[in-house]
């Protein structure tokens, strides 16, 4: 007789808890942890070396997890400066880790997520069709060719190997008056795509993604370009940007960065 009554006082008060709402409040909660994360979109501040690899690489990602990802593409140290404004910047990809390291001293990116992710390599550029004969960056100085481009050491990383390499040869002085400064190495590219110079000093990375001629400068002209990412603490996605930045060093990014001429972490340089 006591089990039956105390079964009916347990039924009754789980009836009562019905009445109240209180299942649905249970169904609720774990409905909120079954349920898949909603996807995002990242933004991803990478340089402008980067401007065919990434694409290739956010596409495959976009895949794998249903978030998608914007490029925001440019020189390495105007972007470097946005995100010290506070740009909503979720992972930064610079083409020389000095600007990573910079933004670090200043507690603007989660130390814990720098990691490199490739070395870049110079080439001396011209599309296809060009018709100077190029050997060596000294091949430069001759009379026919009247402009060259680089990228504005100022703020890009890649005119910054542009004018090692010059000095180191030693006709930064003299190449003085052929030189056109572009924003960044994309745009020093374009130049000389559209004919407005005759050469470009470019990155590896946009001569094996675009049609052209090109001559691979030696590595030991300039210090190594040792490109760095990092999630800035203004990411409104920071989980999502340490997957992604893991993605670009993974089995599925590697391969990609591979491809368009990068020396990746662990791996000897080509020659």
């Amino acid at each position: 007789m006591i089990k039956k009554r105390t079964w009916f006082w347990i039924l009754a008060l789980v009836g009562l808890l019905a009445a109240c709402g209180v299942p649905a409040v249970e169904q609720s909660t774990l409905s909120s942890h079954t349920s898949k994360a909603e996807p995002i979109t990242l933004t991803v501040s990478a340089a402008a070396d980067l401007n065919y690899v990434f694409p290739e690489i956010g596409k495959l990602w976009e895949q794998e997890t249903g978030h998608q990802v914007t490029f925001n593409m440019g020189s390495t140290g105007q972007l470097a400066q946005q995100i010290e404004r506070g740009a909503p910047v979720d992972l930064f990809a610079a083409a020389n880790k000095k600007f990573v390291e910079d933004l670090d001293q200043k507690g603007l990116v989660h130390s814990d997520t720098k990691e490199l992710y490739g070395v870049g390599r110079l080439t001396l550029w011209q599309p296809e069709g060009g018709t100077h004969e190029l050997q060596d960056i000294k091949d430069l100085m001759k009379p026919e060719i009247k402009r060259v481009a680089i990228a504005n050491p100022d703020h890009a990383p890649y005119g910054v190997a542009a004018r090692e390499a010059l000095q180191s040869v030693g006709i930064w002085e003299a190449i003085q008056p052929k030189l056109i400064l572009g924003e960044n190495v994309k745009q020093t590219q374009q130049y000389a795509e559209t004919g407005n110079v005759d050469v470009a000093i470019v990155a590896l990375s946009v001569s094996v993604g675009k049609p052209g001629k090109w001559v691979l400068l030696p590595q030991e002209l300039h210090k190594p370009l040792e490109q760095m990412l990092a999630v800035p603490k203004t990411a409104p996605h920071p989980e999502e940007a340490k997957q992604f930045a893991a993605f670009i060093n993974g089995e599925k990014g590697r391969p990609l960065m591979r491809k368009y001429g990068f020396v990746l972490p662990g791996e000897e340089p080509i020659s």
